[in-house]
């Protein structure tokens, strides 16, 4: 995936959103690969993105990682990057996925979902 958005919205927009996608689909027009999260209350986003958590993205973004290591060179404990890695892991904006270590086992290693996050918010 390349771009990502997160931003807010309402189930009119949400809906709005289909009809222009399944149109374009209709028409035999390309649909291109978009990753939208969308939250009703932009007090949500403010909860979600904080400066830790962009720091863990921005450095996961730059080089995938072990927690560990993403702890490593943000100078952060690790169970607090965990705990970040958690969170932007639900939210869809980092994946975790397991790899196989040279010569014993596996190990995890966190992944941006896309090369670029775009943010946008209303407050009505």
């Amino acid at each position: 995936m390349k771009k990502l958005h997160v931003g807010t919205g309402s189930e009119v927009e949400f809906f709005a959103r289909g009809k222009r996608i399944a149109r374009a689909a209709d028409r035999g027009e390309s649909i291109p690969e978009t990753h939208i999260i969308t939250f009703e209350d932009p007090a949500d986003v403010a909860q979600l993105l904080t400066q830790a958590r962009i720091g863990v993205f921005r450095s996961v973004k730059a080089e995938p990682a072990s927690i560990t290591a993403i702890a490593t060179r943000l100078h952060r404990d690790r169970s607090a990057v965990k705990r970040d890695v958690d969170a932007l892991c639900e939210a869809g904006l980092v994946a975790v996925e397991s790899v196989p270590n040279a010569g014993h086992g596996m190990h995890k290693i966190v992944r941006a979902v896309a090369a670029r996050v775009d943010l946008r918010v209303s407050i009505d």
